[in-house]
């Protein structure tokens, strides 16, 4: 009896046990609730094939849309000082942007990059929603600067995309500063004549909108982003009236001449190649 229970019978449990299914299987998308699996989601970059909904997308999956399978060169940014305010609520801020380095694999919020987008070479700045909502604090203040002197001084294009909840509030009236830090970076392209061209992707809010990413000199939106400074409810309750269903939403924005452009993400590469090709 022994034989059987110690011996056979666990291997005729794991013949038939079923295996773990993992939770990013399947995604429901939020607009219409279809349920897609998680590779027809990734082939058609990230956006529902029912209702054309944009998920966000990762930094990685952004760069292969964008660059492909092309050589690109990461610009390291600038070693900065962490927690500036030694701030802490349940967990140390230091903490925190260890575990976001380490579950990211990258430094900041930010992502710095020269590339080559349908023949002409480009600087590009990514936000990363991922690492603490793709915040705003000292880090990504720099790296915008820094990509803004490299642009001038290889005369390169600078394109910036977009997704972020606004300032990092660990970081407190520093993080505010970037927001007139950067509007400086702007302005040193456009002293310069260097092309300044901005992405807004599902969110872009807070202290990013109110500053340099309404700068552009051409404004193109991912169909169906959040683009605003205060919350809509926040507004609603402020004024006491009631806002309309799509405010916000970046067609709501280009139809009161705040975006250029409201596109579908597998245009948007075409659309950068032919303003590029267009101001070059």
């Amino acid at each position: 009896m022994n034989w059987l229970t110690n011996f056979v019978k666990p291997r005729l449990s794991a013949l038939v046990k079923r295996k773990e299914v993992p939770d990013n299987l399947w995604q429901n998308c939020p607009k219409c609730a279809n349920m897609i699996h998680h590779k027809d989601l990734k082939e058609n970059i990230y956006v529902c094939l029912s209702c054309n909904y944009h998920f966000r997308m990762s930094v990685d999956d952004r760069i292969k849309n964008l660059f492909g399978n092309k050589n690109i060169n990461e610009v390291e940014l600038e070693n900065i000082s962490d927690d500036p305010l030694s701030f802490s609520d349940k967990k140390k801020y230091k903490d925190r942007l260890k575990e976001y380095r380490k579950k990211t694999n990258r430094k900041d919020a930010l992502l710095l990059l020269e590339g080559d987008l349908g023949g002409i070479n480009v600087l590009c700045a990514i936000m990363n929603f991922e690492f603490m909502g793709g915040s705003m604090g000292r880090s990504v203040g720099a790296g915008i600067v820094k990509g803004a002197k490299i642009a001038v001084q290889k005369k390169l294009p600078m394109i910036i995309i977009t997704s972020s909840g606004g300032a990092r509030m660990q970081e407190g009236i520093i993080s505010l500063m970037q927001m007139p830090r950067t509007v400086a970076a702007v302005e040193l392209l456009n002293q310069n004549k260097i092309p300044y061209i901005v992405v807004l992707t599902e969110p872009t809010t807070g202290g990013v909108t109110a500053s340099f990413a309404m700068l552009g000199d051409i404004t193109i939106a991912e169909q169906g982003s959040t683009i605003g400074f205060a919350g809509k409810r926040v507004i609603q309750d402020t004024i006491r009236e009631e806002l309309p269903i799509d405010f916000q939403k970046a067609e709501y924005l280009k139809d009161h001449g705040m975006v250029d452009i409201v596109c579908h993400r597998k245009d948007l590469k075409n659309i950068l190649v032919n303003i590029l090709n267009h101001i070059n």
